[in-house]
């Protein structure tokens, strides 16, 4: 009896061994070839439960049978590896033929960049008022508070320092909230008659939306000479606009309040993305505030060194990210400072 039930041990795991091996070399995945391991090789799989039958052997038939069991876990075993191997060779044969590049043609070459928006804008603008007689400054982003405030006639406790949100460095220095500072350095640095415009980056703690930026572009102009007025303010801001947008465009004039010139003026240009129907970029008003203009104030010219009984001038801000979005229809000032070259591509 003992004899018949080790050879019926035998012969199972002999089955099992070949059922085994015959479906592993037909497994269409690694997957299906798991599948045979599981049921086969796991804790409770087919082989595990033939040893629990060895209780009924004696010790030769156990050590006989246990051999059989081995040798057919050994053989499932080898087989799953090659398999396996079989699958990641494929694999790896699919992969090189997908990603296989011919190192004999030729290089693509240089892929054509362009320049960003706001570039393109600024550089129009320098070569205009270049042609006009105006220098080009440049200036620290990092700034004193006397130049950003002070000399520009706005004390420490004046109310226009809460209108620009202010980033604030140890020191007493700040990142520049407008470019102005460089027109303060230029004035003490020329003296009059001059003209210039300082272009750069400027920053406000703002809120980001659609049409505010932590971080954005500025072009400032100032001409300081013997009886300027109004009139030569607009004479030249006339010029930048229709430069700029290559056409008439609507605009309006209308009183604002700015210490560093009077009277002073905000220029509003009829919004260009929605028409003056009412957009985000407008804030549904139809009008974009693009140009805060006026006559420098007495005091600034004063501060810097210079006579206000014998000299005078005007001034100008120019925002250069939102002149960028009213050129090129851009409705979210967000996309300017993304890095996205999907965008970028388009200029």
């Amino acid at each position: 009896m003992e004899r018949r039930v080790s050879t019926v041990i035998s012969d199972n795991i002999s089955r099992l061994r070949t059922e085994a091996l015959e479906r592993i070399a037909a497994a269409p995945s690694m997957e299906a070839v798991d599948a045979v391991r599981v049921e086969a090789l796991g804790r409770k799989g087919a082989l595990a439960q033939f040893s629990k039958d060895f209780g009924k052997l004696t010790p030769e038939e156990r050590a006989e049978a246990g051999k059989a069991l081995n040798a057919a876990k050994q053989e499932i075993e080898e087989a799953i590896e090659r398999r396996r191997l079989g699958f990641e060779s494929v694999a790896l044969a699919a992969r090189l033929e997908a990603e296989w590049v011919d190192l004999t043609l030729p290089a693509p070459g240089t892929r054509p960049g362009s320049l960003h928006p706001v570039t393109q804008i600024q550089q129009e603008i320098e070569d205009l008022f270049l042609s006009l007689g105006f220098t080009v400054l440049d200036g620290p982003e990092v700034e004193t508070e006397y130049h950003n405030f002070d000399a520009l006639n706005i004390p420490p406790d004046h109310p226009a320092r809460d209108m620009q949100d202010t980033f604030w460095l140890d020191g007493g220095l700040l990142l520049r909230t407008h470019t102005s500072p460089v027109q303060v350095r230029g004035m003490e640095q020329f003296r009059p008659p001059l003209r210039m415009i300082a272009p750069g980056r400027v920053f406000r703690n703002e809120e980001v939306d659609a049409s505010h930026e932590h971080t954005f572009y500025q072009l400032e102009g100032m001409m300081i000479d013997r009886d300027v007025s109004v009139a030569h303010l607009l004479y030249f801001m006339k010029i930048l606009l229709t430069s700029v947008f290559r056409r008439e465009v609507t605009v309006r004039l209308r009183p604002g309040y700015f210490p560093f010139v009077e009277p002073g003026f905000e220029l509003d240009i009829h919004c260009l993305i929605c028409g003056g129907a009412g957009c985000p970029v407008c804030k549904q008003s139809g009008w974009v505030e693009l140009l805060p203009c006026g006559l420098v104030h007495p005091n600034v010219l004063r501060l810097s060194g210079i006579d206000p009984e014998q000299w005078g001038g005007f001034a100008f801000g120019l925002g250069l990210t939102r002149l960028a979005m009213m050129r090129y229809g851009i409705d979210d000032i967000r996309l300017l400072q993304s890095g996205d070259l999907r965008f970028l591509k388009q200029f």
